[in-house]
């Protein structure tokens, strides 16, 4: 009878560590598919007035200015600009300002955290570049 007794147990103990195992995996393919979206969801901003703008300017320390006055520069020294295309790559070949590079910019937290380094070394180290996104 012993014999019985110790398969049972052994055919037991495999259902039990079938069931861990099975556990674990789905626990692990639920927090693959959590990640995968919550990193791949659309960030939308919301609608900015021109006095968030402005404030966002100064807390970056950065200067704004008019479309009058980039006319001009763009007219009087068009090199002086680093003028970057946020658009896709389709948008960018279908028509852009000449001189213009461009660098897509996805609205996505992840996106935008992958291109952290590439962005840094389009702008390049001189901090008081004069610099049009659009």
């Amino acid at each position: 009878m012993k014999w019985g007794l110790s398969i049972r147990n052994d055919e037991r103990n495999e259902d039990v560590m079938n069931k861990k195992v099975y556990i674990v995996f789905l626990t692990a393919l639920l927090l693959v598919v959590g990640a995968l979206w919550f990193t791949s969801r659309s960030v939308t901003p919301n609608q900015a007035s021109w006095e968030d703008v402005v404030s966002e300017a100064e807390k970056g320390g950065y200067n704004l200015i008019r479309t009058e006055e980039l006319g001009k520069r763009y007219r009087e020294n068009p090199e002086s600009l680093l003028l970057v295309d946020t658009r896709q790559e389709w948008e960018y070949r279908a028509g852009y300002i000449k001189g213009a590079v461009n660098f897509p910019m996805e609205p996505t937290w992840w996106s935008r955290w992958r291109k952290q380094k590439p962005l840094e070394s389009l702008l390049g180290p001189d901090k008081e570049r004069f610099i049009v996104f659009y």
